[in-house]
């Protein structure tokens, strides 16, 4: 099978379209995982992607009475770019259908080629079906993301491109597995020029489409699968790519959304590019291989296979790529209601950097903290700083695996506190350093009780700020004086409709 696929590879057509995309090291990935670890750019293509290899190359060997019909695919977006790039350029009229919950950037992307566009379902799946349908209507050609001979034999040419610019020992290639053509390809032409190297798929553990296949010895369709890489959102692995991985793929690694959030980070870190999560698989990937395994010294390459992510997708990648990185964790505190408490319980975070901290009072006894902390060692550091945590009094709950805590709760922190009087809300500008914080509710020390406190870093030079503060009349010109000698820049919010709406306590005295 590897020399018949070796062949198809060797003749395939692509570079009518596809450019020969560099392997670029990341130098500050290698040196903090002790490998050479090597970055495949197929996230360099005219179409941000590797598709449209494997789409070129069939429909350039379509027989010319079904080229004069047209073709169909059905595609979340990367295919979708490749088979309208390959029409426009063979000049065939081409009909895509994608499911309702791909990104706008990849609709538009094969809008702009000049193929016509049908959003159907919520999941390939349904989009695969109806575009099934309309071929066998109009009498149009199918062309299949992943399970078709030539269109393996495409994404075959990214492995040829490989070997050829890595003439040494190489350990391993690690690939982003969806429908399983790319990995196919890849294996099938690796394992019939150099068998000892390893190719590994990786996948989302919330789409382990080829993980589940081989476990079993068959193809199994999941009930459902995670969209956040939709790149790989299927829920069933191509029948010819898992004839090919059953036999030539030498294992499939699992990671998580954060994990694949924290590998954009490195991506970007070394290349100042940003992949889109399933294009960063393969260095999710191989984080987890190096951590598993102790590997060290040895070359693996990534198959960074695309850069089709919406722009508003950051925001998310941004706010769990640290957790990925387990360089922060997230904490449910009680700490005791009263004045000073709040800045005791910083002092017995130490010189961490706090990356949020969301309170409202709620009892008169006792207060719930929904704080980030800073680590630089990992889930050893989240360790100790649970241990010394619990060591000085402070019940704790680690929420840094907690996924209802990590994308609703960190948010819903608050709500309204009959309790509160004489409330006055302020927002601040705090300079990004350590001890700015703690400087803080120093200056204040017992005279004032912090009934509200919401602050979050977004990697700026300065942290915004949001401060409930328990202030009689009688105290008010005191503690424009306090503001005042702080030092950082803030504006009162007491008068804010949005405090009145979520905030304040009814009939609040202000």
């Amino acid at each position: 099978m590897p020399r018949n696929y070796l062949e198809r590879i060797l003749n395939a057509r692509v570079y009518d379209v596809a450019v020969e995309t560099p392997l670029s090291e990341a130098p500050l990935l290698s040196a903090r995982l002790g490998n050479r670890v090597l970055l495949k750019r197929e996230d360099l293509q005219p179409v941000f992607s590797f598709k449209l290899r494997g789409a070129y190359n069939k429909m350039a060997r379509l027989a010319p009475e079904s080229a004069a019909h047209g073709v169909v695919a059905a595609s979340a977006g990367n295919h979708a770019q490749g088979v309208a790039l390959a029409a426009q350029r063979l000049g065939l009229r081409a009909l895509i259908v994608m499911p309702r919950t791909t990104p706008s950037i990849k609709v538009e992307a094969v809008r702009a080629r000049g193929a016509r566009t049908v959003l159907h379902g919520d999941t390939y799946d349904e989009a695969y079906r109806h575009a099934v349908g309309l071929a066998r209507e109009r009498g149009m050609t199918f062309i299949h993301p992943y399970d078709d001979p030539e269109v393996i034999a495409g994404q075959g040419t990214v492995a040829m491109e490989v070997l050829r610019q890595h003439s040494g020992a190489l350990h391993a290639i690690f690939v982003p597995v969806g429908g399983g053509g790319l990995i196919a390809g890849i294996a099938a032409y690796v394992k019939a020029l150099r068998p000892e190297t390893r190719v590994i798929g990786v996948e989302p553990d919330d789409a382990p489409t080829l993980h589940r296949a081989l476990e079993r010895g068959r193809r199994v369709a999941l009930k459902q699968v995670g969209i956040f890489a939709d790149g790989v959102a299927v829920r069933q692995v191509g029948r010819e790519p898992f004839r090919i991985a059953r036999r030539l793929v030498d294992e499939v690694v699992l990671t998580t959304s954060d994990e694949i959030c924290a590998a954009i980070k490195d991506v970007f870190d070394d290349t100042r590019s940003i992949v889109e999560p399933a294009g960063a698989l393969a260095v999710a990937g191989i984080k987890r291989y190096v951590e598993r395994t102790g590997l060290r010294d040895a070359s693996l390459v990534a198959i960074n296979s695309g850069a089709n992510i919406n722009f508003d997708g950051l925001r998310h990648v941004a706010e769990r790529a640290e957790l990925g990185e387990r360089r922060e964790a997230l904490l449910a505190v009680t700490i005791p209601e009263r004045p000073g408490s709040f800045r005791a319980f910083c002092r017995a975070i130490g010189h961490r950097s706090i990356t949020e901290f969301n309170y409202r009072y709620a009892d008169p006894a006792a207060a719930r903290v929904f704080a980030g902390v800073k680590l630089d060692d990992g889930d050893e550091g989240r360790e100790r700083l649970i241990a010394g945590l619990r060591a000085r009094g402070y019940p704790v709950t680690d929420l840094s695996e907690n996924e209802t805590a990590k994308l609703h709760v960190r948010y819903m922190v608050g709500g309204h506190a009959p309790e509160i009087r004489d409330e006055r809300i302020y927002r601040f500008e705090f300079p990004e350093r350590p001890g700015a914080l703690l400087r803080f509710l120093t200056r204040i020390g017992h005279r004032w009780n912090i009934s509200m406190f919401h602050y979050r870093n977004h990697g700026a030079d300065y942290g915004r700020v949001l401060v409930g503060i328990q202030v009689p009349s009688a105290d008010r010109e005191r503690f424009v004086e306090f503001l005042e000698g702080v030092g950082y820049p803030y504006r009162e919010e007491s008068d804010n409709p949005v405090y009145e709406l979520f905030l304040a306590p009814p009939q609040a005295n202000i």
